[in-house]
This record gives structure tokens, sequence and C-alpha cells, in this order.
């Protein structure tokens, strides 16, 4: 089972994904804190849990659909970048900055070929 949770990890770009997740999670969270800690939310929650929503949804098709790569990447490069303007400085800075990593290396990632026989 180990080998199975290996081959399937490497054969997609699981950090990177799993980076968009997390700064996706943490932008939701921010706006669903309580009254106490964010003194005022007003409309600002909204744009905070779409672009959220979306980082989730791109680390997730990531990890289930990895040819599409590029589009989540970027996708996730640019929420992350628009979370920092929109969304209580993205998530107080720390999910704009693990947003962008993680979009950034869902976007880099290659897949890996079969491994060709040494030649004789």
């Amino acid at each position: 089972m180990l080998l199975t949770w290996r081959r399937w990890r490497t054969g997609r770009p699981f950090w990177g994904g799993l980076a968009a997740v997390v700064a996706g999670a943490e932008i939701c969270a921010i706006p669903l804190a309580p009254l106490k800690v964010m003194l005022q939310q007003g409309i600002a929650g909204i744009p905070s849990v779409l672009m959220g929503l979306v980082m989730i949804l791109m680390g997730l098709s990531a990890w289930f659909a990895p040819h599409y790569r590029g589009l989540a990447g970027v996708l996730t490069v640019l929420c992350a970048a628009a979370a920092l303007v929109m969304s209580n400085l993205g998530g107080f800075l720390i999910g704009t900055v693990i947003g962008i990593l993680g979009g950034s290396m869902i976007f880099a990632w290659q897949p890996t070929g079969p491994a060709e026989p040494p030649s004789p």
C-alpha cells in the first residue's frame, strides 16, 4: 500500500496541490473567525470565501487531473495575489505566500516519463 501511495504521489504535483489547498483553507477560514478576531467583516467576506474555494479546487484539480497543472498553477497564483488586496491582506499574508508558492510548484511540475532500459 505504501508503494501505491508513493507512486500516486509522485505522478502528480502533490506538494504544490497541498500548499494550494492549505492556503485556500486559510484564506476561507479568516472571514469565518469569531467577531472578536475580525473587528469588521462586512462585504469583504464574500470574495475571501470565493477565492479560497477556487484555490482549494485548483489544488484538488492538480492532484486528480495533473494534465491541467498549467491552468491550475496560474489561477492559484492569481487568486493568491488577489487575496492580498481583497481578503484581509491575503489571510494575514500567510495564505498569499503559501498560495503563490503552491501555484508556482503546480505550474513548474513536470511528469516523469517511464524509465528507459540501459543500453548494453
